[in-house]
């Protein structure tokens, strides 16, 4: 017997997708679930997304949001989904798929698990992000992967200030800095050097990126917190991107606070998928690694 009563099926307008949706529609259906939504991503508006989540919210305990394309497809849904409790399943159509577990091979056969009830739910943990001047909030986003500070293209060097609960951290000269969740650690984090987290972790992860004090490291700090970042350059265009997606410009006044979301993100996998064997298979760890090129001669 199923468990889901009212599903979302959140995609972008591309022709695999909307594919596997139909075939998606006809398999969730034949296994119980009342009440199914395709969500278009390109063509959803506001007054649409308020009735939707009116019914997930409804629907709370029985409802389900599957993601269909990459990992970035995955976020875009996470932020449409915003505070609302529904647990999410991705479906990867993408390329690298760390948030995109599920195989487009393994979809049917994973999915009609979990509509049995036959899944792992967790709750990952998900920032909130605010630019603050004075006691003005001039912007605010909740992120699940990272919020990253970084140079404009012309500029050098840029200079910050991290306080950890008020207490000073460091000054750093670095092209930008990377405060991501154990989620996010995979991402832009894991390319600029820092740890990769378990993702049920609590904990933030402090990244510089291309530091010019070579001492400079990535640093781990144990929720809760309050990390609170300060723009000491001058005349420089700096950049506040959220989760890759959203962001805002920064001036010598902002302040970017980053705080543990009280929402965190209700995930759910199948019981056969673990972290590792995730790390394994995405990272290609232990496996011989291919020239790209078999053609060259002349190499002895």
């Amino acid at each position: 017997m199923t468990w889901i009563e009212y599903a979302l099926i959140y995609c972008k307008k591309k022709p695999e997708c909307f594919n596997l949706v139909a075939s998606l529609e006809n398999f969730l259906k034949n296994r119980g679930v009342k009440e199914i939504v395709v969500i278009v991503a390109d063509n959803i508006d506001s007054a649409d997304r308020r009735s939707l989540l009116s019914t997930a919210t409804e629907h709370r305990n029985t409802s389900l949001l599957i993601v269909l394309g990459g990992d970035g497809t995955f976020l875009s849904a996470v932020r449409w989904l915003a505070d609302v409790p529904v647990p999410v399943v991705g479906i990867n159509l993408g390329s690298l798929g760390f948030l995109t577990e599920i195989s487009r091979q393994s979809c049917f056969e994973d999915l009609g698990k979990i509509v049995e009830g036959n899944y792992v739910l967790e709750e990952r943990m998900r920032f909130d992000v605010k630019v603050v001047r004075g006691d003005e909030v001039v912007y605010e986003q909740t992120v699940l992967n990272d919020a990253v500070i970084n140079k404009g293209a012309l500029a050098r060097i840029i200079d910050l200030e991290a306080y950890i609960n008020g207490c000073f951290l460091t000054h750093y000269r670095a092209d930008g800095l990377i405060v991501s969740t154990p989620t996010g650690s995979t991402a832009y984090n894991i390319s600029a050097g820092g740890p990769i987290i378990c993702p049920t972790a609590r904990v933030a992860v402090i990244t510089p990126i291309c530091s010019f004090t070579l001492s400079d490291r990535p640093i781990v700090i144990p929720a809760p917190f309050t990390i609170e970042i300060f723009l000491t350059s001058r005349e420089q265009e700096v950049y506040l991107t959220c989760d890759g997606q959203t962001g805002c410009y920064l001036s010598p006044e902002h302040v970017v606070r980053i705080n543990v979301s009280e929402y965190p993100l209700r995930f759910i996998k199948p019981p056969a998928l673990d972290f590792f064997e995730i790390l394994r298979t995405k990272l290609k760890w232990g496996q011989p690694v291919e020239p790209v090129r078999q053609d060259l001669t002349g190499c002895k």
